[in-house]
């Protein structure tokens, strides 16, 4: 490769919208698709060597990216590979980032390997899993990863982080806080064990009790995650007009079970689920519809999905200034209504100092960024 030249594979004035889920978004200067850590490191060093900003996707299933596209380099990280180890009890899973994440369960759950079988149905990619301490149904992926390998950009080398160096939190871990721009989530190691389901989640529990199964397998588990999902509009399904979104738009708030109370005082019965420390959970949906947004709302070419008022979807040719807007307006509406600050759940890319999205991001863990959720 001469001075200056991209690496291998890289594509000029490349479209993103059609690799994300949602579907808004305009075009990335640079694009490459890197199979290999070394394609990942070739491309950081470029960027580096040409001063040209590094944005990194996988399956942009958790991503919002700007109508003006990036100027800079978009790699997604396409890094496949899937390895079973068994050792005692215990069976290593080695995943390589680029790996689709729901026939990782699925081949989980074949295996007789619980750990995941809740988090059925959810797109995007292996790698964005540890980005987001992807949750659902009583389960997170920090309850059963064991190690995650990342391309550090600060010293351009390959390694190891364990558990305790992730600082895994509610949807959140260290790769969406202050060292966002310096790991490439490359391959995720998981422990597994064979045992029964995790079945503590309420809906769960009550779609397991109406087709009466009383002791679920892991296979149960799975088929009931999927049809909860897919009644709420949360699978893919390209006949679905509910289809286009990045499912969750907004995390479920917490509080502390004194602020529940208040709001209960204030609100009447207000949902919530109890959490150690004191604190309940609190249904972003809930809060949505009681202050004035139902599902199906409409708002030009993007709106609520008509199953789950939780996302927000694309109707077939909506902008990522409309899905910004919408968001906006629900949050104002929540906070206006409970004085609760909802936290969105997607990455932001190519927004710059973005009005709308700075106030979606007001009180948030996550940051205005260049660098989006591996997902």
């Amino acid at each position: 490769m001469r001075s200056g030249e991209p690496p291998a594979g890289v594509q000029a004035d490349v479209p993103l919208a059609p690799l994300t889920t949602l579907g808004v978004g305009g075009r990335a200067r640079w694009f490459v698709r890197a199979t290999t850590i070394e394609q990942v490191a070739a491309a950081d060093a470029w960027c580096r060597g040409q001063a040209v900003s590094l944005c990194v996707i996988g399956g942009g299933s958790n991503l919002v990216i700007a109508d003006a596209g990036i100027a800079g380099l978009v790699m997604q990280v396409a890094i496949g590979g899937m390895s079973f180890s068994a050792r005692g009890d215990v069976t290593t899973l080695r995943l390589g980032a680029g790996e689709p994440w729901d026939p990782v369960v699925a081949a989980c759950v074949t295996e007789g390997l619980s750990g995941l079988e809740c988090l059925s149905g959810i797109p995007g990619s292996a790698g964005g899993t540890p980005v987001q301490n992807v949750g659902a149904y009583g389960q997170e992926v920090s309850d059963a990863i064991a190690e995650v390998t990342v391309f550090d950009r600060q010293c351009g080398e390959v390694g190891g982080l364990g558990v305790a160096d992730c600082e895994f939190g509610y949807r959140t871990s260290r790769f969406k806080g202050d060292h966002l721009s310096r790991f490439v989530v490359c391959e995720v190691v998981y422990a597994l064990r064979r045992e029964s389901p995790t079945v503590i989640y309420p809906d769960l529990i009550s779609q397991l009790e109406r087709r009466r199964i009383r002791v679920p397998t892991l296979a149960d588990v799975r088929d009931v995650v999927l049809s909860i999902r897919r009644r709420k509009g949360m699978v893919l399904d390209a006949l679905d007009v509910d289809t286009r979104s990045v499912g969750s738009f907004f995390v479920n708030p917490v509080v502390d079970a004194r602020r529940h109370a208040e709001m209960a005082s204030l609100d009447g019965p207000v949902p919530g689920f109890p959490l150690p420390g004191d604190r309940v959970k609190i249904p972003a949906a809930w809060l949505i519809e009681n202050a004035g947004f139902s599902k199906g709302h409409s708002a030009g070419r993007v709106g609520l999905s008509s199953k789950h008022p939780l996302a927000i979807v694309n109707r077939g040719a909506g902008t990522a200034r409309e899905v910004v807007a919408l968001a906006r307006r629900v949050k104002e509406a929540v906070a206006d209504r409970f004085d609760v600050k909802l936290r969105p759940e997607p990455t932001f890319l190519g927004f710059g100092d973005d009005a709308d999205v700075a106030y979606l991001l007001d009180d948030a863990t996550a940051e205005v960024t260049e660098i989006p959720n591996r997902l």
